[in-house]
């Protein structure tokens, strides 16, 4: 198997063969494709509490993110696609998978210390940072009024999702909301440091692979530093809810949207992630018979139409 990749060369994503001068905003196609995705992901936060109902959760992320590391090996093998580069490209690698890594420290730390509707906010900022960065990173994504309108609106709707979830400020509860949104800051670096310099440069399958092998490390040291015990009720539905966090979310579906990253505009990409936490109440509801608040058709409308805002076609300048 090949180890480098020819010089210059460059990868086209999964949905194009050939390259084309990439769209200003998010299609149809890509819109059903990203919205599938966050559904996923929201069946993901499902997931995630029944396998930390048996295994400490960093420990349950390192599981995670072994396994599918094994199976995108494995894919990048059977397409000949090669894994590791003697260029530059391998540092790239390993400074995403060190953004990767310790960005889900965060998220767990966070979680332990703060309410889990409460860092669902704070996670989502990150299409905010995103969209500031892609305004002054990303040639071609401006932070235009319309979207910045648009994340606003979105991001009102899980306010009005959680409204009745959220509890009071304390010291405790403000590092638990400092370290969520760092994590989400983090989401947002990697984001903005795939499109904007690594790029084509990676296959999404790289992409993906180097991410999963640095962060499956980090996230190994950290549970044996601060989870003990790492297993404590090994049940069918905590190792079921392992494998679809590992096999679907970090494998299939991270795969498809580090395709849509390099396809289509960072922050258009990024608002539709609001969709996911609005997934993630709708599953609950069906899988854990959790109660459906008043405020999920509002959340949804909000974020949808924030949506229509963030991809609205940017204004063409008029010719003097």
């Amino acid at each position: 198997m090949a180890l480098a990749r020819p010089a210059g060369a460059r990868y086209p994503s999964t949905f194009e063969e050939d390259p084309v001068p990439p769209p200003s905003r998010v299609d149809a196609k890509g819109i059903a494709v990203v919205v599938c995705l966050c559904a996923i992901w929201g069946a993901n936060q499902v997931a995630v509490k029944v396998g930390n109902s048996g295994l400490a959760p960093i420990f349950a992320a390192a599981v995670r993110s072994w396994i599918a590391g094994v199976l995108v090996a494995g894919w990048c093998l059977l397409s000949r696609t090669p894994l590791w580069h003697r260029d530059r490209t391998a540092l790239h690698g390993v400074v995403l998978g060190i953004i990767f890594g310790v960005e889900f420290v965060l998220i767990f730390v966070g979680l332990n210390h703060t309410t889990a509707s409460r860092g669902v906010l704070f996670l989502y900022t990150t299409p905010f940072f995103v969209a500031v960065g892609a305004h002054w990173l990303l040639p071609g994504e401006p932070l235009t009024r319309s979207k910045l309108l648009g994340l606003c609106l979105a991001f009102a709707g899980l306010v009005a999702t959680f409204a009745d979830r959220l509890q009071g400020l304390s010291a405790g509860r403000l590092l638990g909301d400092l370290l969520v949104m760092g994590g989400g800051a983090l989401w947002a670096v990697a984001t903005l440091y795939l499109k904007g310099i690594v790029g084509d440069r990676m296959t999404p399958a790289q992409m993906l692979f180097y991410q999963l092998a640095v962060s499956a490390v980090l996230l190994l040291l950290g549970a044996l530093a601060w989870e003990d015990p790492l297993v404590f009720d090994p049940r069918p539905a905590v190792l079921w809810a392992v494998l679809y966090q590992s096999i679907i979310v970090a494998f299939a579906s991270y795969l498809v949207w580090f395709s849509l990253l390099l396809r289509y505009p960072a922050t258009g990409l990024s608002g539709f992630t609001f969709f996911t936490p609005l997934f993630g109440v709708l599953a609950g509801a069906l899988l854990l018979r959790e109660p459906l608040g008043p405020g999920l058709l509002l959340g949804a409308a909000l974020v949808s139409t924030g949506m229509v805002l963030v991809n609205r076609p940017a204004p063409v300048p008029s010719r003097p």
